[in-house]
């Protein structure tokens, strides 16, 4: 694998947007394809066993694709799909896990608040993470955010309707003495402003983004597919983003926009007639004429062999 070759970055909708930024910051020569499986969204309200064929699925589109690296940038798709994507270890997989280690070095009232899916709360590997520092002595409040990434996907971050759910969900655990919040969904870091004018200073914000794009960046290294630097007459510039959809292609493009406006869109990634040309063998794609930089797509399910955790093709 060239390491040119783009980086590949999921979610089940548009929460990993807050992940691409952070990896952007950190690594901006690197080209990336982010995959937004909002069609399907929220995972959090999904069958165990759906959220990990959804993740093989678009694990092998992105393969198939070019894809160097994939970054799960979805707590929920993680605890569930994160394992059985390793199996393929002929590529770096980065997962995305609720950030229980620095919230429990952060509180000083040793009561922290995790608000996350509900699938996400009820995974093994959740448990096994949230054992490990309750041992220490730390008491966590886990609350499930239903309703949070539905409003969001459809653009909705401060209305009314969110200020009710954020004062329903965080509300009674300052109330039980929280003083730190673990944001344990990577939709939620676009509700830092709703949380911060609510609740103030009452509480310290816990994301992972940083964290991801650092961890990364490490296994790129690690296996010599770090991008170099971008040199000659083209240099300090970015590398391209390219951003897929299963689902409305305006959502994703109006939260692009507001993340990230200066991106570039990927050259060559259109031919004569506008349309995408991906020569995807697993699912169609077709272009927005109105929003530029957003294509929807569709990926068929995972093969049967694959859901059941053997490598990917």
């Amino acid at each position: 694998m060239p390491s040119n070759a783009p980086i590949g970055v999921f979610d089940s909708g548009l929460g990993g947007l807050s992940v691409l930024q952070a990896v952007r910051a950190l690594l901006p020569h690197e080209s990336l394809i982010y995959v937004a499986d909002s069609r399907y969204a929220p995972y959090g309200e999904r069958p165990d066993a759906f959220i990990e064929q959804r993740s093989l699925a678009i694990g092998r589109w992105l393969r198939e694709h070019g894809a160097k690296a994939f970054v799960v940038a979805c707590n929920t798709a993680t605890a569930h799909g994160v394992a059985a994507l390793r199996a393929d270890d002929a590529w770096p997989v980065v997962g995305v896990e609720p950030g229980i280690k620095p919230a429990a070095a952060t509180s000083r009232s040793g009561v922290i608040g995790v608000l996350a899916t509900a699938a996400t709360l009820r995974s093994a590997r959740f448990a096994n993470l949230l054992a490990r520092h309750t041992a220490q002595g730390q008491r966590f409040l886990c609350q499930p955010g239903h309703g949070l990434v539905e409003r969001i996907e459809a653009g909705d971050v401060d209305s009314p309707a969110v200020m009710a759910l954020l004062d329903k969900y965080i509300a009674p655990m300052i109330a039980e003495g929280a003083d730190t919040l673990v944001l344990g969904c990577t939709h939620y870091p676009f509700l830092i402003p709703a949380i911060q004018q609510q609740f103030g200073t009452a509480l310290t914000l816990i994301d992972t983004g940083a964290a991801i794009a650092r961890q990364l960046q490490r296994r790129l290294e690690d296996a010599d597919l770090a991008a170099p630097a971008i040199s000659g007459a083209n240099a300090g510039a970015s590398g391209s983003i390219q951003l897929f959809t299963t689902a409305n292609a305006m959502a994703l493009q109006t939260m692009a926009d507001r993340l990230m406006p200066d991106a570039p869109a990927a050259s060559g990634s259109t031919d004569a007639t506008g349309e995408l040309d991906l020569s995807a063998t697993s699912g169609t794609v077709s272009r927005h004429p109105t929003a530029p930089r957003v294509a929807t797509v569709e990926i068929a399910e995972t093969a049967p062999q694959a859901a059941a955790g053997l490598a990917l093709p």
